[in-house]
């Protein structure tokens, strides 16, 4: 159940937050808001994967 709710919040996460390396963003000239996205969309797809 664990692993299909991060699935399900990964679809999500994919349709409403925007793909960084698609727009090439630079990690050293990032915003606080743009890494704590990156962070959240890299913390549910890892659970998602387990």
């Amino acid at each position: 159940m664990k692993k299909t709710f991060f699935k399900i919040l990964a679809k999500i996460n994919k349709a409403i937050f925007p793909s960084f390396s698609k727009r090439r963003l630079d990690l050293s000239k990032a915003s606080k808001l743009q890494l704590a996205i990156i962070g959240w969309r890299t913390y549910v797809t890892k659970r998602a994967l387990d």
